[in-house]
């Protein structure tokens, strides 16, 4: 299990990297408190990534290791360029107008995860690792992810050397790819 929470953990942490949900971490920052922000954030990521694992359970029962290593590799070579290719964060994705800050930062951090790459990544690993071990793991990656935009963000502003860490986060990415793709071909 505790493999499941450092793999899980470590991939979600560097997905979240430059991601929207930091800008929007950062956007909510600026509206509500940083410790109800992070709430949001903890509670929509609890759900969102309690949702991926079962769908990761339900997928690696059902398809043999070779198939499962083989897709999860490529699917992290694609998560690589996805990474370096990012997200955009529109004006249709600040969903506003609930009279809670605790519900808007909940359902908009859960609205916008929905089929993004850590739910995806959260899937992958799901098939692979301990489902309880990559629920906690991912959940604190992507919250440690957040809380550090929240405080950069708040230390240094927008002067974050973004290409830098797509970048970093990407190589991360291919490299997870390629192992999975190795153990697909060569299994142990």
């Amino acid at each position: 299990m505790i493999a499941a929470i450092l793999v899980s953990g470590w991939l979600i942490f560097l997905a979240e990297l430059g991601d929207k949900s930091q800008l929007i971490a950062l956007a909510m920052a600026t509206r509500y408190r940083p410790a109800i922000v992070l709430l949001g954030i903890t509670i929509a990521t609890g759900f969102n990534h309690f949702l991926s694992v079962l769908i990761g359970g339900a997928v690696s029962a059902l398809i043999p290791l070779f198939y499962i290593n083989f897709l999860a590799g490529a699917a992290f070579i694609i998560f690589a360029f996805w990474t370096i290719r990012g997200d955009k964060l529109d004006d249709t994705e600040d969903r506003k107008g609930y009279s809670h800050p605790l519900l808007t930062i909940t359902l908009t951090f859960f609205l916008a995860e929905l089929g993004d790459k850590t739910m995806l990544a959260t899937i992958t690993v799901s098939t692979t690792y301990q489902p309880f071990g990559v629920w906690v793991g991912s959940t604190f990656g992507m919250v440690l992810s957040d809380a550090l935009a929240l405080l950069v963000g708040t230390l240094l502003g927008r002067n974050l050397p973004e290409r830098a860490v797509k970048f970093g986060a990407a190589a991360v990415f291919l490299v997870f790819g390629l192992i999975y793709i190795k153990q697909a071909v060569f299994p142990v």
